[in-house]
């Protein structure tokens, strides 16, 4: 306890009535950011660094550079349910993580109903399909270190409606957060949408909570998408108050030039005149922010946009260099 005002320096019952004087509260520390300090993992080869490698051939150094540093920077694996070897992909890139003294960061991806059948539509088939498989990817990873963002979307969309029964949904959620924080040093982000989404703060922590906030590491704000970086602190922050001091962190990969101001699919569908943000980093300087991540590689899109662009998650090389300032 701090005092206010200092005893004075006298006798007897004076003294004593001095030095029992109001006192305050001490200022609490600053939340402690469980992610200081940790270098996360980068995967290469990967398309980006390859494609940087055919732009050196071709006697392109410039667009070379700029893809090479796409390339390099750690960025999330993606586990969509997609591949069959779930499992062999998971515990190698755990075991070549170790091997480099990094964090690897992961996306779980895979809820029933995803994306509410829009261009990364998929997921399990439902329930049973996707108990099983979370489990087997929480195995695979083992008792590593691991950061996980958990289902993209997954808790908005059920805010917003078009998920179906809300209720099964959260339980999906909740039980793969127990999954995988079972092993206790993996740092579990559940997703929480973007600070253009849910605007009521208490019905999306209602939301989370439900889907097992309270038993994860935090949120994740902002994947796959494009809102600045202040503009996702200031809604990151008001969002953890309403939830009571919980952590996040932010994918940064393409919020350097903010959203486009086109509404709809041209909003955040390979949206033109977009750029890379700032690369990933745990030193935020923002009290219960634990990260900057690259959750979406840049470059891979984000579907065909209706107007023929590769399909989501398909290297996307023009738009790549777009991205890059080229």
């Amino acid at each position: 306890m701090r005092r206010i005002g200092a005893c004075l320096l006298t006798t007897g019952l004076l003294a004593l009535a001095a030095c029992a004087s109001p006192t305050e509260p001490e200022p609490a520390p600053p939340p402690v950011n469980p992610l200081a300090g940790v270098r996360f993992f980068a995967a290469t080869p990967n398309v980006a660094t390859r494609q940087a490698d055919e732009y050196a051939a071709a006697g392109r150094p410039a667009d070379a550079a700029a893809i090479r540093h796409i390339g390099e920077q750690p960025t999330a694996v993606w586990f969509t349910g997609a591949s069959a070897d779930t499992v062999t992909r998971a515990a190698t890139l755990v075991a070549d993580a170790r091997a480099a003294g990094h964090l690897p960061v992961i996306t779980v991806y895979n809820i029933p109903g995803r994306d509410c059948g829009s261009f990364s539509a998929g997921g399990a088939a439902g329930r049973d399909e996707y108990t099983a498989w979370v489990r087997a990817l929480a195995g695979a990873l083992g008792r590593e270190p691991v950061l996980i963002v958990l289902e993209p979307d997954a808790v908005a969309q059920a805010v917003d409606g078009c998920a179906g029964p809300p209720a099964e949904r959260y339980a999906l959620l909740a039980a793969a957060v127990d999954a995988f924080a079972a092993n206790e040093r993996a740092h579990v982000y559940l997703d929480a949408g973007n600070a253009s989404w849910i605007a009521d703060h208490a019905r999306l922590a209602e939301a989370l909570r439900a889907a097992g906030i309270d038993r994860a590491a935090g949120f994740a704000l902002n994947v796959s998408n494009f809102e600045t970086t202040e503009a996702s602190v200031a809604y990151g922050t008001r969002l953890s108050e309403a939830l009571g001091g919980t952590h996040f962190v932010i994918d940064t990969s393409r919020n350097g030039n903010g959203p486009n101001p086109a509404s709809g699919v041209a909003r955040w569908c390979n949206p033109p005149g977009r750029a890379i943000g700032a690369d990933p980093t745990t030193d935020t300087g923002v009290p219960r922010l634990d990260a900057l991540l690259w959750v979406k590689r840049p470059g891979e899109s984000d579907g065909e946009c209706d107007r023929g662009d590769p399909a989501a998650g398909v290297w996307f090389p023009e738009y790549a260099l777009a991205l890059s300032g080229r």
